[in-house]
């Protein structure tokens, strides 16, 4: 018998009680368009319902899927046909759900991309042409019409025992230019007189930052509200669509609080550059307990009287305690680059590391924020 146990690493810390921070590597500037959301410019969702025909036997069994059916009686008595008196029998149908997203400032007979899914027991839509499927928004107007052959990537096959092979998900798929714009959002960019700008990741600093560089471009044009949005206003004779042009195109440097984010189960750790570690001394080791049984076998001496042979027990314990680990020492206001090349030269492994972490942070000596996901 074999037990063998891992302790949880042991750290020894030793902390100092000043506490102090050094300033951090300059970090690469980035454009405004690549940090911030323009208020209003952004894309609106559509959805609709319809039908895809044309399968090869893959679509909706009409008596489990009733609304299939329904729908399919409905268009063809808007084409004239009355099917009332005898209910179609087919599986070339599939009743779907079609969603695409509306560009910002998209212009009536312009094409968008379309995802079309199946709602009801269809096998595949592999093949299949979506019927015209008008498009709406959440306030209940027809923005596009989509219509086209459905296009899945996928592969599905099956067998006549019941055994079925599948690469990818058949019953989804997607139409490239699929539908047609037939109404824009009446959004109006160049009539504002103030237009926001909303961090995407939400700091004061780097929002003072973006309101210095644009007011320095264009005076008195830019007034940081809040760690999440920068107004603008566009200079004299000039209109927000040329104004907004330009301003994007500034580069500022983005700032970011010390932190770090920890996956537990993926065993992932991100660090940011300005976390940073006070003097602290860290020692990592492992303890492995092994025990080992075998049976003996006891005879009785020669002419002993009495005697019986048995079996005995026998254990072998040796402890195995991971040598030539030494202190590591990180000293006051240790950089990311330090403390990382610290814990490397241990040997640690990433969850080993989450635990030295935690502990570090746990002793005081870590001034970073710790996220665990």
């Amino acid at each position: 018998m074999r037990l063998s146990l891992r302790a949880v690493p042991a750290l020894l810390l030793a902390v100092s009680l000043a506490v102090g921070l050094c300033a951090g590597p300059a970090a690469a500037k980035s454009r405004i368009k690549d940090i911030v959301e323009f208020e209003g410019v952004r894309g609106n969702h559509l959805v609709g319902y319809s039908l895809v025909v044309g399968l090869a036997g893959t679509g909706d069994a009409l008596r489990n899927a009733p609304f299939t059916q329904q729908s399919l009686q409905s268009a063809l008595e808007r084409l004239g046909v009355n099917t009332r008196a005898a209910t179609p029998n087919t599986k070339d149908v599939a009743a779907v759900m079609v969603t695409a997203e509306l560009p910002p400032f998209s212009a009536p007979g312009s094409k968008i991309d379309v995802t079309v899914s199946a709602i009801g027991d269809a096998k595949s839509l592999l093949g299949g042409t979506l019927v015209m499927a008008p498009l709406s928004g959440p306030d209940g107007q027809v923005y596009a019409v989509a219509q086209g052959t459905v296009q899945t990537g996928s592969v599905s096959a099956s067998g006549a025992s019941g055994s079925t092979v599948s690469k990818g998900v058949p019953t989804a798929g997607r139409i490239a230019g699929g539908a047609s714009v037939e109404l824009d959002t009446t959004f109006q960019l160049v009539s504002m007189s103030v237009l926001r700008l909303t961090l995407r990741n939400p700091d004061f600093t780097t929002a003072q930052r973006i309101a210095e560089v644009i007011n320095a471009r264009f005076p008195g044009c830019a007034q940081m509200q809040n760690p999440t949005i920068v107004a603008i206003r566009p200079p004299a004779g000039e209109n927000m669509v040329s104004f907004v042009s330009q301003v994007e195109n500034l580069s500022v440097e983005p700032d970011s609080p010390a932190k770090v984010v920890i996956d537990e189960v993926a065993g992932v750790i991100v660090m940011g550059e300005n976390v940073r570690v006070s003097t602290v001394a860290i020692q990592q080791g492992n303890l492995t307990i092994t025990v080992r049984e075998s049976s003996q076998v006891s005879q009785p001496t020669a002419f002993s009287k009495g005697g019986t042979t048995a079996i005995v027990p026998q254990s072998d314990i040796s402890v195995d305690e991971e040598k030539g680990k030494k202190f590591i020492t990180l000293k006051n206001g240790a950089s990311l680059s330090s403390m990382v090349s610290g814990l490397n030269a241990l040997g640690v492994t990433p969850r080993d590391m989450i635990s030295i972490l935690q502990s570090i942070k746990t002793a005081g000596a870590l001034q970073a924020e710790i996220q665990v996901q």
